[in-house]
């Protein structure tokens, strides 16, 4: 049985054709704009956990109609988002480091 390889080297650089389907790989730019996208939406997610927990919060001290269990369980998401946010930047910030060790 012989080995195929999956590139075809008549295709341009940026197009891969697997199994009838051409997908594109995208360019350095469109990579760090989608990034980025990702990176701004998770960050606003945690930032509106928080913003939910303080407001049931709130309701609950001045006598509102909400639950002392609901307003825990917003804010356990609230501290579980954020301490996962903060985990991930510290793990950002320990690989930056070791590439700024590499030799050049």
């Amino acid at each position: 049985m012989a080995i195929q390889s999956i590139f075809n080297p008549t295709q341009s650089a940026g197009m891969l054709k697997i199994e009838n389907q051409v997908k594109t790989v995208p360019t350095p730019y469109e990579a760090q704009q989608t990034f980025g996208s990702f990176l701004k939406d998770a960050i606003q997610e945690v930032n509106n956990k928080q913003y939910e927990s303080d407001v049931m919060t709130e309701k609950l001290v001045r006598g509102g109609d909400i639950e002392l269990h609901d307003v825990m369980i917003a804010s356990q998401k609230a501290s579980i988002a954020l301490n996962a946010t903060m985990e991930v930047r510290n793990k950002v910030i320990e690989a930056y480091q070791e590439i700024i060790r590499m030799p050049v």
